[in-house]
């Protein structure tokens, strides 16, 4: 992996921006984190595995995530459902067993043909119904679920040093590791920053351009649909606060995590925290530009369904009714699906609808969509 990408950077003029080096470390064909055989899922390092996702946590995740799919499904009047990146296809798995009939075509947009054949073979009772991709068709419709997908899509990163600012690239160093380079830049982010002290950031053109494709062709169908979105992140305000001057771009392997992006490429992975605000925006936006542009009368619209943290999300969807009922294994499990210093906090839920606007189950309580 890394002889492939100190071969780009020689060949592109001896210099490459960040989001360049995230994508050719992750998702290079054979050799990237996510295209190469190594496991990833797991709970314990001792499965050789580098993180734990919610679904392999616990199935009571899947269970409550497809409350709100049942309802997105029966209001948008489709029966298909999209995952991006499926990962192990635990959560498929969880979300084919509890929706039933209500789906009849489930899709999933994966790009690493190792994950892929790992979901086809866990997936292999649904296979009547279940279909893989690696590219959208003109047109789609029905309900998207990304869990864990938009922190893994390349991020620019800039740097403000003595007042001004800098995109940060990649070189190759003298002892044929990588070393970082800045190079001015007329980037900035999408808030002003106020001072002039150090301060490292991202932005996410690739997220935004991936969130305007979705809504695209789901604009493009007959009926529209919905997406949510699971992940790590912040609102704007607070992802571009004064004092987080650090950034947040992480790395996982073995279940440590570490702030170092240029070592052991290709061995682990490479994430940073969600801007919802840029991810919201961007999907009404892409709304409002189709409608300026299209030849023919569309009654569809785009915006926000809901915005709040996970915990919220699944208590709305009954996960504490299931805890009730579970034993005592699954509950500690179940417990830190929401609890503030696990993963309730910090992961938050994004829903958007193109069509229609409506009452969405997961954001009954607690929705902060006025933060956004």
């Amino acid at each position: 992996m890394a002889t492939h990408i100190h071969q780009l950077i020689a060949a592109e003029g001896g210099w490459i921006a960040f989001d360049r080096f995230m994508e050719l470390a992750l998702y290079t064909p054979g050799l990237g984190y996510y295209a190469n055989d190594s496991r990833k899922f797991g709970h314990m390092p001792s499965s050789g595995s580098d993180f734990v996702t919610a679904p392999e946590m616990t199935p009571l995740f899947g269970r409550a995530v497809a409350v709100q799919l049942a309802q997105a499904l029966q209001v948008t009047q489709t029966d298909e459902v999209w995952e991006f990146g499926a990962g192990s296809g635990a959560l498929a798995q969880q979300l084919l067993d509890a929706l039933g009939d209500s789906v009849q075509r489930y899709t999933i947009v994966e790009l690493s043909a190792t994950l892929r054949a790992r979901q086809q073979q866990r997936l292999l009772p649904w296979a009547h119904k279940v279909r893989w991709v690696n590219a959208l068709p003109d047109t789609m419709q029905g309900v998207v679920l990304g869990n864990e997908l938009l922190d893994a899509m390349p991020v620019k990163l800039l740097a403000r040093a003595q007042g001004r600012w800098h995109e940060r690239g990649v070189v190759s160093g003298a002892d044929g590791g990588f070393v970082w380079q800045d190079r001015l830049t007329e980037l900035r982010p999408p808030d002003d920053i106020g001072g002039t002290n150090d301060y490292l950031t991202e932005i996410h053109p690739q997220a935004e351009a991936f969130m305007r494709t979705l809504v695209d062709r789901l604009m493009a169908s007959d009926k529209g649909g919905a997406a949510f979105f699971i992940d790590y992140g912040f609102p704007q305000a607070e992802y571009y606060h004064p004092q987080r001057h650090m950034g947040t771009v992480m790395c996982h392997r073995a279940h440590q995590s570490d702030d170092d992006p240029l070592a052991e490429v290709g061995l682990k992975d490479i994430t940073a925290h969600v801007n919802f605000t840029a991810m919201a925006m961007t999907a009404q936006q892409a709304g409002d530009d189709f409608l300026a542009t299209a030849t023919a009368p569309n009654a569809k619209s785009v915006g926000t369904l809901g915005y709040c943290t996970q915990a919220r999300f699944l208590m709305n969807c009954g996960l504490l009714t299931a805890l009730a009922c579970a034993s005592l294994p699954e509950r500690a499990m179940g417990l830190k699906l929401v609890a503030e210093h696990e993963m309730g906090e910090l992961f938050k839920v994004l829903g958007v609808y193109v069509g229609a606007p409506w009452d969405a189950l997961g954001f009954a309580q607690g929705d902060r969509t006025h933060t956004l």
